[in-house]
């Protein structure tokens, strides 16, 4: 496992199990709740259950890179690779939400099965596999899960509050206080951005240049949706802004909550942005210790939040490690 995952692989089911057995033997098992995010970059598992005092107690997170969305915004289909290591994730996470007791189980789908003309073929997949049908999230589902789960682990943020969740095959940006006030979802995402435009390794001055400019032409409709004012405090989340994060500390290894709160400026953003088109996808991973699943795809992540801190005149962006997945549990109880 890279130390910057972010969340436990999947290799580490057998000692996970080994935890979820005697928890399984708990009489509080039957508050226990399992969120699944089938994402275009990765699958995530959450296993939680809900505290006295309103919160959460996680019991497992689990993330795995299948890449589901591959090729899609140029086929319009899913590959049927990437389902078969998307179905191979899910049985998986299947064993162990069943091992740690989940009476209840929601799984989402997001931007790739939105957008593939054979989504209903890997739904009964899904089906077929979990027992739980997926729900392919709208964008505006997706906007108001991540707002909830971004915000819930940021207590100490007053509001306004926009919250960015970049994902491999769209971004999502949410503003609100206590509740959603504007949202929109764009087709922008690292693995999207990285297909449409990064196509070398590193990506050649010219290609960085359009990315960059389909990510000024996304601002302008966030601009007219959503209206981001300089003076709301910008939460970043999901695997590209924690990566960053993690990249500009320096951690060797990953640890929960290491970044959790973190504050980028937007001068670090757009260092870290240069710095990573710059270099080819191998360095990445030696020396920057980024995900292997990821390291192809965090340039075009990096220019897309560089793009959002500039248009929006954002000093800086206040890293969750809170995201879509906690607010998929939270909608449980």
């Amino acid at each position: 496992m890279s130390p910057l995952s972010g969340e436990r692989a999947g290799d580490d089911l057998a000692g996970d199990d080994r935890a979820g057995d005697d928890r399984a033997g708990d009489d509080r098992a039957g508050d226990v709740v399992g969120a699944v995010d089938i994402g275009t970059n990765s699958v995530r598992l959450l296993a939680a259950r809900p505290t006295a005092d309103g919160g959460m107690q996680p019991l497992d997170r689990q993330l795995r890179i299948t890449r589901l969305g591959a090729g899609v915004d140029r086929t319009g289909q899913l590959d049927p690779a990437a389902v078969e290591r998307t179905i191979a994730a899910l049985a998986n996470y299947h064993d162990r939400w069943v091992a740690l007791g989940a009476t209840r189980v929601r799984i989402t789908a997001t931007s790739a099965a939105r957008d593939a003309s054979n989504a209903a073929q890997f739904r009964d997949a899904v089906v077929a596999t979990t027992g739980v049908a997926p729900e392919v999230l709208s964008g505006d589902q997706e906007a108001a899960l991540a707002f909830d789960g971004a915000v819930s682990g940021l207590g100490d943020v007053e509001g306004p509050v926009v919250v960015l969740d970049i994902g491999g095959g769209s971004t999502e940006l949410v503003r609100g206080t206590d509740h959603v006030l504007a949202s929109t979802s764009r087709q922008l995402g690292s693995v999207r951005l990285t297909e449409r435009h990064l196509h070398d390794d590193p990506p050649s001055p010219s290609q960085v240049q359009a990315a960059r400019a389909t990510v000024a032409e996304q601002m302008e409709e966030v601009a007219r949706l959503v209206a981001p004012q300089p003076g709301d405090v910008l939460v970043g989340t999901a695997g590209t802004v924690t990566t960053l994060a993690a990249v500009h500390l320096g951690l060797g290894e990953w640890r929960d909550g290491a970044v959790h709160g973190v504050r980028l400026s937007a001068a670090t953003v757009a260092d870290l942005a240069l710095r990573l088109c710059a270099m080819p996808t191998a360095e990445r991973v030696s020396r920057l210790r980024v995900e292997p699943g990821r390291a192809d795809v965090i340039a075009a992540g990096a220019l897309i939040l560089d793009g959002v801190l500039d248009r929006f005149g954002f000093a800086e962006v206040v890293v969750s490690e809170t995201d879509i997945l906690d607010g998929i549990a939270r909608s449980l109880y």
